[in-house]
This record gives C-alpha cells, structure tokens and sequence, in this order.
C-alpha cells in the first residue's frame, strides 16, 4: 500500500484560524477523493488557543511529528503581537528548537509552507535566506527590513522557490493549498476541490500556464457546472446537444444560451478546448500513438486531431 503523503499543521500561539482551517480543509476534501493525505497537528504544547480565543488540545510536540521525504508542513498566520515577542529572552530557546527543527526538516526534503505572517518564522529559521518569498501586503516592508537577505515579492498570491512555499495571506493559504493539489494530481482535481469548497482557483502571478479545468467556472450556475463536469470525464462519449440538455433539465435551446452566457465561450468551443488539453497531456505519455490519442479524446480521427491543433496554436 502506498504511503499516504503526510500535511502537519503547526500551530503557533494565537493562530489566525482561517489561516489554518481554509488549507487543512482543501487538503481534508482531496484526501477524500483519492484517499491521498494524512493531516496532523503539532504545537509547543498540548493546550493552545487561536487569535479568537478558540481552545485546542491535546495538541502533540512538534518534534513527535514523523515527517518523511515529500511530506508538507505548514505554519499558519498568528496574531502580530507575538511578532515583538519571537526574540524575548523568555521565549527564545523554545523558538529557537523550532527554528533548528525546521532546518532539518527542509534538508530532509519536507516540504515547508507558510501562510501570512507564518513567513516570519521560515525567516527567522534562515529558510527564506535568498529566496523569493512573499506575506501579507501590509507585512512587506517589515519582512524586508527585518529579513534583508529575503526577496520578498509584493505582487503574489504565493510563491514557491525550492521546497519552500509562501503565501500573502488569509484565503490566499487555500489558494495555495490548491496549487500544491494540482502539483501533485493535476488540474482535475485542484479544481474538483475548488468547487468542493465553493472558491475560485486564482493562481499565483508566478503560474502562467493556463487550464481548461480551472477556466471557464467563474459562475455559480449549478446546471452549467454539473454538464462541464460530465464533459470533463466523458470525453470519449459521443453525445448531442439534446442528450446534454436533458442531462441538465434544460431545452436545448436554453441550455445553448445559457452556457454561452455563464462562461463566455459555447458548448462545442468548450469541448474542443478539453480535447485538446487531454491530448496535450497524452502526448506527453511514452509509447502512445497520435492515433490512440484521438480516439480517446472524442476526435474522429488523427486528421481532425492535428487540423483543429493547428487552429488553436496560439493556445497550445
């Protein structure tokens, strides 16, 4: 049985609880379609509480945490009054375990991500040291003045350099949580966690290629996204635009206008765009046939594969 990829969420005291909660849900929704996470929560000790006031425990020690090669460990965003405290005699040993800690976690190719002021700690454990890295807007500056050998970007919703990840902030720790999902499993399933959750899958200014899972359901029709839906994972079926209308409860006519109206685009252009996205993958896969390729992407034959790619150049 194949090991199961490991997210541990450490807790820093008075965590900003949509900072954890908003990443530790699309990795809990991803991991129950495709049974591939395991998450895990640590701390400096068993009892905590969020910015809130919210209480956690039986919280276990970070050092207990057995990551492994691959495994990813997020430290969330916290209230910025601890910020003047990380370097108080009182509290710098304790920090400081961390720090070493994280060190030998990095080195052992664990991946580290942070959300919001979390960036501070990866800074302050030496992890960002001449890498791209970005916090909260309002944080910038101070990151920069504090962590020199930092370059902190001001214009991304994440950033990743190496096996180190950060994020701006807030929802921007699910957007990148969703980056990392289709990372590992490709955009279907990024985007299946995304409706899941009910957000948009914005992308990082740092991520220029586009997808036709993620494009195109900006919009909150249910009736349009249970048929793009279908398409995705039919591609091969053979159908009408009746027996999609029906699908859907809708005439045909309707269902025409409507999906015109809710995504810009019209059905058959929508269907093209995935066939040629599958057929992008596919080419990609060793041993496989431009021929077999057309077939299992709903093209008639491998002419109207290459006549309909060449159309579309500029895309793909």
């Amino acid at each position: 049985m194949a090991k199961k990829t490991k997210v541990v969420f450490f807790i820093p005291p008075g965590v900003h609880m949509l900072d954890l909660s908003g990443p530790a849900q699309a990795f809990l929704a991803a991991g129950q379609m495709n049974d591939g996470y395991e998450i895990a929560y640590c701390a400096f000790q068993p009892e905590m509480s969020d910015s809130s006031g919210l209480h956690f425990s039986r919280l276990e020690h970070y050092s207990q945490m057995n990551l492994q090669k691959g495994d990813y460990l997020f430290i969330p965003g916290f209230s910025r009054k601890l910020l003047s405290q990380l370097e108080n005699d009182g509290s710098r040993q304790q920090w400081q375990g961390l720090y070493d800690w994280l060190l030998v976690q990095s080195t052992n190719d664990v991946r580290i991500c942070s959300v919001c002021i979390g960036a501070f700690i990866l800074a302050k454990a030496g992890l960002l040291d001449g890498r791209k890295c970005t916090t909260h807007w309002s944080l910038v500056q101070e990151l920069k003045k504090y962590h020199p050998a930092t370059h902190v970007q001001d214009d991304a919703l994440f950033i990743k350099d190496g096996g180190v990840y950060t994020s701006a902030g807030i929802s921007s720790g699910i957007d990148l949580a969703l980056y990392i999902l289709e990372e590992e499993h490709g955009a279907l399933l990024a985007h299946k966690v995304a409706r899941e959750l009910v957000v948009y899958s914005r992308r990082s200014g740092q991520h220029s290629q586009e997808s036709i899972y993620l494009n195109y359901r900006n919009h909150l029709h249910t009736g349009i996204h249970q048929l793009q839906d279908w398409l995705i994972e039919n591609l091969h079926t053979k159908t009408t635009i009746e027996k999609m209308a029906e699908r859907v409860n809708m005439s045909s006519r309707n269902l025409t206008r409507t999906f015109k109206l809710q995504t810009g685009i019209s059905i058959l252009q929508y269907i093209t765009l995935l066939r040629l996205e599958m057929a992008r993958t596919l080419k990609s896969s060793p041993g496989i046939t431009v021929s077999a390729i057309a077939s299992r992407c709903g093209f008639e034959n491998e002419r109207q594969l290459q006549r309909i790619w060449k159309q579309h150049a500029s895309i793909f």
